[in-house]
């Protein structure tokens, strides 16, 4: 899952395939700037791209892809269902496939809970789309871990990932050790709109390692191997974000930056 010029691209396990744990958000993203962008990303080594059916690039994303000529296998596509597209997964999905000119995700999430429910309902049809081969893994966004407990209550399967708002602010040890007991992989976005990149930790780590502050942030999410998924339609801010995988922050760095989300 990893492109052969950037090898250590991190993975963490997902029940249909590895994530790679840096990916590419799209999010604000429209039009042929979108399209662009998801280019750039692909031709730098990013082989995560993170979309969504709100998001309104499904169809960039399909063509950004059809146009490097990358492996579909080599290349993990995660969409989204709108949560008042509940009761039309079906229908949604199709046409995702079909925007993304794909015949399956790598992963396919809720995207909020509908009606701030649960929604088992809907989880049951996640579980039979990825049961028919049409999506290899499958999650949600935005739950509470209440939320998650209900959907496995329900159907004895835990989501294989929750995409949530993290960053060093929201460093929550005990929420990262609850998602992991059930067996689901922690996804942060807004990594970087989040956090105070002047904040003295961050500063200090990325003196030392003579990389910038988003650097630190990326890589101390990588680090707590949770999922990250930074968002730029700039050649230069999405190659930065990927030279967060050329350095190690130490223990006592992470440790440092841990102590962040305890002053929020």
């Amino acid at each position: 899952m990893t492109d052969p010029t950037h090898p250590q691209t991190p993975t963490l396990a997902l029940p249909g395939g590895a994530i790679p744990v840096l990916g590419f958000g799209t999010w604000q993203a429209e039009g042929a700037e979108a399209e662009l962008a998801i280019s750039a990303a692909l031709q730098l080594g990013y082989r995560h791209i993170d979309t969504a059916t709100g998001y309104g690039n499904e169809a960039q994303v399909g063509r950004a892809l059809a146009t490097r000529g990358i492996d579909r296998d080599d290349v993990f596509v995660t969409t989204k269902l709108p949560p008042d597209h509940a009761g039309r997964e079906r229908q949604t999905l199709a046409e995702s496939l079909a925007a993304l000119g794909t015949d399956h995700l790598d992963l396919w999430l809720i995207h909020w809970p509908p009606n701030k429910q649960a929604s088992p309902e809907v989880w049951a049809e996640f579980i039979k789309a990825r049961d028919e081969g049409l999506v290899r893994s499958i999650g949600v966004s935005n739950y509470s871990v209440a939320q998650i407990d209900e959907l496995i209550a329900a159907t004895g399967e835990a989501p294989a990932v929750n995409q949530i708002p993290y960053s060093p602010v929201d460093h929550d040890a005990d929420l990262l050790a609850a998602h992991r007991e059930r067996g689901v992989v922690v996804e942060g976005y807004s990594p970087l709109k989040r956090t105070d990149l002047d904040a003295e930790p961050i500063a200090a780590a990325a003196r030392a390692h003579g990389v910038t502050p988003a650097q630190v942030v990326l890589r101390w999410h990588v680090q707590h191997d949770v999922v990250v998924i930074p968002k730029s339609v700039r050649r230069e801010r999405i190659e930065e974000n990927l030279g967060a995988l050329a350095f190690e922050l130490t223990a006592d760095e992470v440790a440092a930056i841990d102590t962040l989300g305890t002053q929020a």
